[in-house]
């Protein structure tokens, strides 16, 4: 084997490959660019006798956005053309190859997270979503770490039914009422005039909680009051079609109204959605770690449709142009099924509730920080789900302990 030397060359007289089918985002390159910056540049670029660039084309892009005129290179001039196209791809392929083990993986980023590091633990490539994800999947909350009074440790058990149709609860600057999705004055009475900008809603799927999704576990849920498996097609499209209705009269012109659905139902959705919306703008498509229940294929998705309501050009909150071009339509986050067995600050969320939501999720895909930190909560979104019923279900009460603060009513 040729003993290959490093060598600091000067950038000017390097020169793609005009060939190279690996292309680099500005996004990585800019990653590319913070990780130079805090680790220096670690790893020689791959060049031919003649300057040409084989492996490490994403550096060199990334040292120019620095301004740095030199770079260290390692000459392999001994290979011949073909085995240089054919390294070119193998390099950039090969790495594809390997995957992850998410529990070293997850063990890595907690214990780096707990660290005073002086920089972003985003410099590894994962952003804040993916690694509070990844963190929380695999590693309980502890309860000396949970904040002092930041969730109520065990809303099912213990305490009497203590709220009907018509409340209003308080939890800091959300506003939560217990009412009937269907009726107008539910909207009226939460939003007092006001006009929401977002829309993030889960409907009643019209399948029954038994044999979709309690599973055969210990833990059992009742079935929801409406909409759990009881209507026909022509009915589930009118309910749904009532409640979207609501929305859009209750959202501002040109908000986005996420709703979540299940495949089963996606003929009545999209009938409903085109009654009560001018457009479908994106279907997002969330990806669970883990496949529900199933005979002929375990689900491990759900669908997310992103409607417009109006005619007026959409209300942009996640502001792809200005932050990057990074959020996808596919949402790769944990479902109900690795909730179960997790305790500590958020309690047992399958316990809670049969159809949870990823936490981490919404604010990153749908931008709802931007517009919790803009605006207040009339500005924000309509929350349309019923106390157990889910969107139009009626309301059967929620059970709180009897010293916790969120027992304030509007």
């Amino acid at each position: 084997m040729k003993n290959l030397q490093i060598q600091s060359t000067a950038i000017t007289s390097l020169a793609p490959y005009s060939r190279n089918a690996r292309i680099h985002s500005a996004k990585q390159i800019r990653q590319i660019a913070s990780s130079i910056q805090e680790f220096g540049f670690l790893v020689p670029v791959l060049i031919d006798g003649v300057g040409s660039i084989i492996a490490g084309h994403g550096r060199v892009l990334a040292a120019q956005h620095l301004g740095i005129k030199e770079i260290p290179c390692i000459s392999a001039d001994h290979l011949t053309e073909p085995q240089k196209r054919a390294y070119i791809l193998a390099d950039n392929k090969l790495t594809e190859n390997a995957g992850w083990d998410e529990q070293m993986l997850s063990l890595e980023l907690k214990e780096l997270s707990a660290l005073d590091l002086g920089f972003s633990l985003e410099i590894t490539g994962f952003h804040s979503s993916e690694i509070d994800t990844l963190i929380e999947s695999h590693f309980e909350v502890l309860p000396e770490e949970a904040e002092e009074d930041s969730t109520p440790r065990d809303i099912l058990g213990g305490g009497s039914i203590i709220t009907r149709p018509g409340d209003i609860w308080v939890l800091g600057d959300h506003r939560i009422i217990c009412g009937n999705s269907l009726d107008s004055g539910t909207y009226e009475s939460l939003l007092e005039g006001h006009k929401a900008q977002m829309v993030i809603t889960d409907p009643p799927y019209n399948v029954r909680v038994d044999g979709h999704v309690c599973g055969l576990g210990k833990i059992r849920h009742k079935e929801f009051s409406m909409a759990s498996g009881e209507m026909t097609a022509d009915q589930f499209t009118a309910f749904l079609s009532t409640a979207f209705g609501h929305m859009a009269h209750y959202s501002e012109d040109g908000s986005i109204h996420f709703i979540f659905m299940d495949w089963r139902h996606l003929t009545e959705l999209l009938a409903a959605g085109h009654s009560a919306y001018a457009e479908l703008k994106n279907l997002c498509v969330w990806v669970k770690d883990n496949g529900g229940m199933g005979t002929f294929y375990r689900s491990r998705h759900e669908l997310v449709f992103a409607f417009k309501s109006g005619s007026a050009t959409h209300i942009n909150n996640f502001e792809l142009g200005q932050h990057g071009r990074h959020r996808t339509n596919v949402w790769r986050y944990p479902g109900v099924n690795s909730f179960s067995g997790r305790s500590g600050q958020e309690g047992n969320l399958l316990k809670l509730q049969p159809l949870q939501r990823p936490a981490t999720a919404l604010p990153y895909h749908c931008g709802c920080f931007q517009q919790a930190v803009a605006g207040d909560w009339r500005r924000f979104s309509i929350p349309c789900g019923g106390c157990r019923g889910n969107s139009g279900g009626g309301c059967q009460g929620i059970r709180h302990a009897e010293n916790h603060p969120c027992r304030q009513r509007a």
